[in-house]
């Protein structure tokens, strides 16, 4: 194992412990488990609208290929016939 792979598993090691340790502590730690509630829904909500907004922009490329397509294809039967 690579000395960047153990570094890096320690601090991570490290970061879960110091979250779960906020998280689980008395009397002030309910306060924080609020405060990173209230974050983790605000990031959830940015999230679908991030979500939302890159769908949306998705549809609109796939109406414009679709378009082309049946433009293309309109052209190839007439010239067909």
């Amino acid at each position: 194992m690579g000395e960047g792979k153990v570094l890096l598993g320690v601090v991570a090691g490290l970061a879960a412990g110091v979250a779960l340790g906020v998280m689980f502590a008395p009397d002030e730690g309910g306060k924080t488990r609020k405060k990173m509630q209230k974050q983790g829904e605000d990031l959830a909500h940015s999230l679908n609208g991030t979500i939302d907004k890159k769908f949306e922009e998705l549809k609109g490329s796939i109406n414009e290929i679709a378009k082309k397509i049946k433009t293309q294809k309109e052209a190839l039967v007439s010239k067909e016939a």
